[in-house]
């Protein structure tokens, strides 16, 4: 009778045990997620901005000695990530391929110019800035015209703007959501020992004695979580990386460094205080509070 008694309270500490360090391992595999959003958002945002093309019509007076030594001061500037040069004849070239047909025919000449095609470093990619560095390049005297895609450039900054706010209200959300979850899948598993905690009590054995096992066995029990979720961020890296080699989230080893440091601290500090505040509700309670 006392084995399968031993045995079922066996089976009853598992099991608790499991369902804390499944709760542990899903929450933070959601904040691990929400991690990399929050730092891949960024990454993205700029991704786009340096899309966004600044060309520089040239006048057909223009000297090729001038064009090379704009080209060369454009590529050195701290706001350039690439300046190529692109010949009145590539560019019809370029046009003639899109609309499907030699429109140099129909005309009989040439329209367009040579340019100076831009794209400017995403730190340096907002509509005042952007207009900034028009300007300057404008006042060359063999510049015809500098031109970018305005309603583009301003719909791109608003939009970044907003969900950059929205990911980080988002955070701040999710992050005390996953909290709670931790906190209460913790204290639930210290309810179920609440009765042994005041028999200690009753017979003398301190509050920082009989916090400490449940402390310790806690803290294992979040690096255990933590260590699972960080298994699950890993695979879900490596299937991105394979079928979206594009995104490149595999090459910032520092920032993948801080998130799963930061998954894993998380798990240890939750744990810590959520096994804390639990034994010490249950340890200030009256013996009559326990049944209720």
């Amino acid at each position: 009778m006392s084995k399968s008694f031993e045995r079922y309270q066996r089976r009853k500490l598992i099991s608790s045990y499991f369902s804390v360090i499944l709760s542990i391992a899903l929450v933070l595999f959601l904040l691990g997620v929400l991690g990399l959003l929050v730092l891949n958002t960024k990454k993205l945002a700029d991704h786009f901005k340096e899309e966004i093309t600044v060309s520089v019509f040239l006048k057909d007076t223009a000297k090729e000695v001038e064009i090379g030594q704009l080209q060369k001061s454009l590529a050195l500037s701290e706001y350039t990530k690439s300046a190529v040069f692109v010949s009145k004849d590539e560019a019809a070239a370029e046009h003639s391929a899109e609309i499907g047909e030699d429109f140099l025919e129909f005309l009989g000449y040439n329209p367009l110019k040579n340019s100076i095609d831009i794209n400017l470093n995403a730190d340096f990619v907002s509509t005042a800035q952007v207009d900034s560095i028009a300007q300057s390049i404008a006042s060359q005297s063999f510049v015809e015209e500098v031109s970018f895609d305005r309603p583009t450039l301003d719909l791109l900054t608003r939009n970044v703007k907003r969900v950059g706010f929205g990911i980080l209200v988002a955070s701040a959300l999710f992050t005390l959501i996953a909290v709670l979850l931790i906190n209460s899948s913790i204290r639930l598993s210290i309810y179920s020992k609440r009765f042994i905690i005041k028999t200690m009590q009753m017979v003398g054995a301190t509050k920082s004695f009989i916090r400490k096992p449940f402390i310790w066995t806690n803290i294992k029990l979040g690096m255990i979580g933590a260590f699972l979720a960080l298994l699950g961020l890993a695979g879900m890296l490596f299937y991105l990386n394979q079928n979206f080699p594009q995104l490149g989230l595999l090459q910032d080893t520092l920032q993948l460094g801080l998130v799963f440091a930061g998954v894993f601290i998380a798990g240890v500090l939750i744990s810590l205080a959520s096994t804390y505040f639990a034994t010490q509700r249950f340890l200030n309670l009256r013996t009559d509070d326990l049944y209720y």
